[in-house]
C-alpha cells in the first residue's frame, strides 16, 4: 500500500493518505473549470484513508447528475483540496496539484472533453470521454 502527503498553498491544511490510488482523470466539466480556470487533475481514494490536519471549508452544490457534491478547500488561501459526491459514498476526489509529489499520479483519462474551451491542451494520448466516464458512479469531481 502506498502513502501520499499534501496540503494547501499556505500550509494551513495538510493531509496524509495511506491507500493505493484509484482512477485519475483530467476533468473539463464547467464546475472544475470554475474552481481552477482550467481542467482539474483528480485522483480517487477511499475517504477513510485520508487523515486531515486543519479544517477545510465546504461548499455544496447539486451536480448535473443530481448528486450533491461537497468541495473542500482552505479558507485562508482558497486552495481546492477534495470533493465528495453523494453518488459515490466512501470515496474522495483529491486534487493532484495539492500532493507534495504530484508526479506520482498520472491521469489515464480526460472527461467532459466536450466542455473544454477551444484553447485547452487536451492530452490526446489519454482516453477521451465527451461527458462522464463509462463508470458514471465516479464521474463528477
Amino acid at each position: 500500500m502506498k502513502s501520499y502527503a499534501g496540503g494547501c498553498l499556505c500550509g494551513e491544511i495538510r493531509y496524509q493518505i495511506t491507500a493505493d490510488a484509484g482512477p485519475s482523470r483530467v476533468c473539463w466539466c464547467r464546475d472544475c473549470q470554475r474552481i481552477s480556470s482550467n481542467g482539474t487533475v483528480n485522483v480517487i481514494f477511499p475517504s477513510n484513508a485520508i487523515k486531515i490536519s486543519g479544517v477545510p471549508s465546504r461548499h455544496e452544490k447539486t451536480a448535473d447528475s443530481g448528486n450533491t457534491v461537497t468541495r473542500r478547500f482552505c479558507s485562508k488561501c482558497g486552495s481546492q483540496l477534495f470533493s465528495d459526491s453523494s453518488g459515490r459514498p466512501g470515496l474522495t476526489v483529491v486534487r493532484v496539484g495539492t500532493l507534495d509529489e504530484p508526479s506520482t499520479i498520472k491521469p489515464s483519462t480526460n472527461i467532459w472533453v466536450s466542455s473544454a474551451p477551444s484553447w485547452a491542451c487536451v492530452d490526446q494520448s489519454l482516453e477521451q470521454f465527451k461527458g462522464p466516464p463509462a463508470s458514471a458512479s465516479t464521474a463528477k469531481t
